[in-house]
């Protein structure tokens, strides 16, 4: 039976591409064991998949000061020394590893041992811990056409996100009995997340009654953001967090306002929903939201609407013209070379995988 190691935490977006991995991996037989941190956000995630799970020791490599600057070295040190046994003792074919600090010792292992690394990277450009495992990978996935020109050519590979099989899945009248909308008006789906949601939260309150003349909105708005004052509202939902539920809201949506990870808007074009979306500023991150939301609007998947720019006026006029033309939108979305991820992911894996 063939072998292979998942790596990747810190964040749910560096262990959804890999569940999205795992019926394809099943159904060609791997063996797969998950090399994560000792009590990261992946270790609940891969546990309640029902797939073997191995905590090593995980430290953040900073740019900035931070006296954790002083102790997080010793515990990357332990956490290599812990991945290069596990490395041994289990001797997978491949390894494919999502990125995220946890994610550099593994790879490093796998180097020791010669056995191949595959790379995804999310973002438009790498972040530091998949830096500092490109010299070691055979092969480096991404998200977008202008990461090429930031990889090595003849490690770089254009395939897009892995999506989750089921949120393909979704069922429009299921979303609407959920929601308890009706299907009478359209449907604009919020998806305001955890961090940084209090503007896009904000914003789509100011314009509530506007929007609800002619639209119909489901707000994910992040935990312990729910509006008391709005619960019951006519045509208005608010949720803190959905989880499977989620495939059947987007099944319901006309439109999505989201902000611009990289896993998102990737669902989001695998969906192809109109959309507009509203990236995390450059103050609040390294810029990455906004260069993944302005390659959307480049290749005509999205419209863009920046956070300094964000006024009620040009939110709903956004909303409005990008529902105006969603076919176009839509049309473009179709034509995408990116929404077979997870073949293209796999046929890689099984090159390296072979025994």
């Amino acid at each position: 039976m063939k072998k292979i190691v998942l790596t990747g935490g810190g964040t749910a977006g560096h262990v959804t591409p890999n569940l999205a991995l795992l019926p394809s991996l099943k159904e060609r037989n791997y063996e797969i064991l998950y090399i994560g941190s000792y009590n990261g956000i992946e270790r609940k995630l891969i546990e309640n998949a029902g797939i073997e799970y191995a905590g090593i020791s995980s430290g953040k490599l900073r740019r900035y000061f931070d006296l954790k600057n002083f102790s997080d070295p010793f515990r990357v040190l332990k956490g290599c020394a812990e991945a290069r046994r596990l490395i041994k003792k289990y001797r997978p074919d491949v390894v494919f590893s999502k990125g995220g600090f946890v994610s550099v010792p593994v790879v490093l292992a796998a180097k020791h041992y010669k056995i191949p690394t595959i790379i995804h990277e999310s973002d438009m450009t790498p972040g530091l811990a998949n830096k500092l495992c490109i010299p070691s990978a055979a092969k480096i996935c991404c998200n977008f056409p202008e990461t090429l020109a930031y990889l090595p050519k003849d490690k770089a590979v254009l395939t897009g996100s892995p999506i989750r099989e089921e949120l393909l899945k979704g069922d429009r009248l299921t979303g609407l009995n959920y929601s308890g909308l009706s299907a009478s008006r359209p449907i604009i789906l919020v998806i305001g997340g955890s961090l940084g949601s209090v503007a896009v939260n904000h914003a789509i309150r100011e314009i509530l009654p506007k929007l609800l003349e002619t639209y119909q909105v489901i707000h994910i708005c992040g935990r312990g953001n729910l509006d008391e004052h709005l619960i019951g509202r006519n045509g208005y939902v608010q949720y803190e967090y959905v989880d499977a539920p989620l495939r059947h809201l987007f099944a319901a949506a006309d439109l999505v306002v989201s902000r611009a990870g990289a896993n998102s808007i990737c669902e989001i074009l695998a969906l192809q929903k109109p959309n507009v979306l509203i990236p995390l500023s450059a103050s609040a991150s390294r810029g990455d939201q906004i260069l993944n939301a302005r390659s959307f609007e480049k290749q005509g998947f999205s419209m863009v609407l920046e956070e300094e720019q964000l006024t009620e006026n040009r939110l709903l006029d956004t909303i409005q013209d990008t529902f105006q033309n969603r076919h176009k939108y839509i049309a473009s979305m179709e034509k995408s070379t990116l929404n077979d991820a997870v073949s293209v992911i796999m046929d890689l894996i099984s090159s390296y995988g072979e025994t």
